[in-house]
């Protein structure tokens, strides 16, 4: 039995192997932390703190690359592609707790409040009033806990009330036997998609808003339409010829589905990776438990569909995008364990952590070479492998 003086000692060791970052230390190299680790905690116990040690070294090569190459000198990332991609650098950075006396959070966060409207919208051109606002309240809403004085108060409760005339509902007209119903679009009015949807309910938790709102609830209404499930929350024809449980992008009109690239051989549309995490985490977020039929129907989808190789059903098209709702969904599910279509049984976050050390560049980057979505852009992809760590 090893003394007080004993365990304490180990207890000091392994913070500061976590806290060093090193990832290839071995009993050689630190004999008292790994051994008396072992004997202490346990080789479970002494295991997740190395694989916690990997990936804060992960974590701390991303940063250094957002700090030192991905931010332009006006403090933003990649705004050609519009201020979206900043506030999700910057909401990585939080989540990682940089602090916000950090120079580049610091630089970043000025420069998103710039793109601050008197509308209440944070947002560039417009084109992507809905998506942009949602991620800018992301960013804010972290910089205004981490700070504690309520800097961002009025920002976010202004950026609240404009994401809700964003969304399809009774405040435009229309009810809920309208498919557009509880939906966004980049734009707000223009057609709704389970993206932009998933994107608003996130935000609205950000600002504390409890899973009866009305908005979230209205919410829900769609995101059920967007699951290939047959229920009373979906009756529509396409679910019911696919009714795997998995999730598609958007309700397609009947030209859409005749045309698109994205039918099943059943008919309808198929279930995707990206979109089936995006719409379990909302469903979460709306308040379904694991008990409900459609939560029960997705995680059955996700099982058997297990892989962080590619994004299911989509090849490496939005693979970092779905490296993000995969850890987002999950997290919010408290799964710890998933059984894959083959029975083998995987820890979610050591084989994310693993797959992201993997795939992270010399430089700290991360970079998909399929460059739809944008993610052909360092920056974007690193924000979504920061974001997806953070779980």
């Amino acid at each position: 039995m090893l003394s007080k003086h004993c365990r304490l000692v180990a207890k000091l060791a392994l913070a500061l192997l976590v806290s060093s970052g090193q990832t290839n230390l071995s009993a050689h190299e630190l004999p008292g932390a790994t051994l008396v680790a072992a004997a202490v905690l346990g080789p479970s116990a002494a295991k997740e703190n190395e694989d916690n040690a990997v990936k804060q070294k992960v974590v701390r090569k991303g940063l250094d690359y957002l700090r030192k190459s991905g931010q332009a000198s006006d403090g933003t990332f990649s705004i050609q592609a519009g201020p979206g991609v900043t506030a999700l650098v910057l909401t990585a950075m939080l989540r990682h707790q940089v602090d916000l006396a950090d120079p580049s959070l610091a630089k970043g966060m000025k420069a998103l409040e710039g793109f601050v409207k008197p509308d209440g919208g944070i947002y560039g051109n417009g084109r992507l009033k809905n998506y942009e606002t949602c991620v800018g309240i992301l960013a804010f809403s972290e910089a205004n806990k981490r700070a504690g004085d309520g800097r961002y108060n009025k920002v976010l409760a202004d950026a609240k009330k404009f994401l809700m005339g964003m969304q399809h509902g009774e405040a435009s007209g229309e009810t809920s036997d309208n498919l557009d119903y509880g939906g966004a679009g980049y734009a707000g009015k223009g057609r709704p998609d389970l993206s932009n949807t998933a994107y608003l309910l996130e935000a609205l938790k950000a600002v504390e808003a409890d899973e009866s709102d009305p908005a979230i609830q209205r919410a829900l209404v769609f995101v059920s339409r967007c699951q290939n499930l047959q229920s009373e929350h979906n009756d529509l024809a396409l679910a019911a010829k696919v009714n795997d449980g998995g999730f598609y992008y958007k309700i397609p009109t009947e030209k859409e589905l005749e045309s698109g690239d994205r039918g099943a051989p059943e008919g309808g549309l198929r279930s995707y990776g990206s979109m089936t995490y995006s719409g379990l985490k909302s469903m979460v977020y709306a308040g379904l438990k694991s008990d409900d039929k459609r939560v029960k129907a997705a995680t059955d989808w996700i099982s058997k569909h297990y892989s962080l190789a590619d994004n299911p059903g989509m090849g490496k098209a939005g693979l970092f995008y779905y490296y993000h709702t995969f850890s987002a969904a999950l997290g919010a599910t408290g799964l710890v364990d998933l059984v894959d279509g083959k029975g083998d049984k995987h820890n979610w976050r050591e084989d994310l952590v693993k797959q992201l050390q993997a795939q992270q560049s010399d430089d700290g980057s991360w970079r998909n070479d399929n460059s739809q979505w944008f993610e052909n852009d360092k920056n974007l992809c690193t924000a979504f492998a920061m974001l997806a760590l953070a779980y």
